[in-house]
């Protein structure tokens, strides 16, 4: 893939060779996101960031990301404040916004709806999630957090790996991109555990196995986390349901407890959630007695997320050279936070 100026929509986009080159840039980043060193490399860049959905995680990250190679960030936040509230399309949008950043990031509610932006835009469009759809920097961040746990206990490639995805696999854009990533490496094993209504799409679960994967499907959680590396825990989807009360059928399903761990999981097995993991009362997906398991990965894989978002900005604007040029050691206090 060649990165400079072009568009992230979709893993399909993506080879091997260039995921490596994504995590090359992102352990370069490790100085700067820790707030040992900063950069200015960016300085005077802005970053149009454009939420038509609820997001924490990922807006800040892309808007932090942003902000640490030195660039600004503008941000639209829901659809009432935006013009397309007043009937503006998407088309109209883009070529607006466009001349206003030097790099989009968005996230819609319409499958395909970011592609359709793209089209339109000036300037590079990264896909922040569209609708059911796919979540690129997402997977690239889960793998990343893969590879890094791995190598924490000894492991040093992805390929043959065994994980158990669980949840919502029917609407969970994560966990499409992460298995659509995953058709890259080798000898991989996968345990799809969902209630049936909620299964992985039948396409995706078929490019799996016909790329030389072995693909489980159940409904049984217990059984299927007994002999994997991973574990990755999603929420019930709520915002794709017709109502709450059908998502509410599914809400608590599927339970990872510290009493689950210990009886069922290897002593090894590294838990990943995209987060935000439900703690309502009748959800609980990973309980509070996780927080204090060192294999519970799902902060470590949060604080992953602003190292890849900062390498795609550095190699879509052609800065990955300059990023130690433009740096200086941090004036701050910053605490012990890392």
């Amino acid at each position: 893939m060649k990165f400079t100026g072009s568009h992230v929509l979709s893993i399909s986009q993506f080879e091997r060779a260039d995921i490596e080159s994504i995590f090359e840039v992102a352990d370069r980043m490790v100085p700067y996101a820790q707030r040992q060193r900063v950069t200015n490399v960016l300085e005077g860049a802005i970053l149009g960031s454009m939420f038509f959905e609820p997001s924490t995680r990922t807006r800040v990250s892309f808007g932090s990301a942003f902000n640490l190679l030195g660039g600004d960030v503008r941000e639209t936040i829901g659809f009432a404040s935006s013009a397309i509230a007043k009937g503006e399309s998407l088309y109209d949008t883009a070529r607006v916004l466009s001349g206003y950043s030097d790099v989009i990031v968005m996230r819609h509610p319409q499958e395909g709806s970011v592609a359709e932006f793209a089209e339109a835009s000036r300037v590079p469009v990264l896909n922040g999630g569209d609708g059911s759809n796919e979540h690129p920097s997402q997977a690239l961040l889960d793998l990343y957090t893969i590879k890094k746990e791995l190598q924490h206990h000894g492991r040093n490639d992805v390929d043959g790996l065994r994980i158990a995805l669980i949840g919502d696999l029917k609407f969970g854009r994560t966990v499409h991109s992460l298995c659509k990533l995953l058709m890259l490496y080798n000898n991989i094993t996968v345990s799809l555990i969902s209630p049936e209504e909620l299964k992985m799409p039948a396409e995706i679960v078929e490019q799996m196995r016909a790329a030389g994967h072995e693909v489980i499907e159940s409904d049984v959680m217990e059984e299927r986390i007994a002999h994997v590396d991973i574990a990755y825990s999603t929420r019930i989807q709520e915002e794709r349901f017709a109502s709450q009360e059908e998502a509410d059928l599914y809400r608590g399903r599927y339970r990872l407890n510290q009493a689950i761990y210990t009886r069922f999981c290897e002593p090894n097995t590294v838990i990943m959630h995209p987060l935000p993991r439900d703690s309502r009362e009748g959800a609980n997906e990973l309980d509070n007695d996780l927080n204090d398991n060192p294999n519970l990965a799902i902060f470590r894989q949060a604080d992953n997320g602003v190292l890849v978002r900062m390498a795609m900005f550095a190699l879509i604007l052609d800065v990955v050279d300059q990023v130690d040029k433009c740096s200086r050691d941090v004036n701050w206090y910053t605490g012990s936070r890392f």
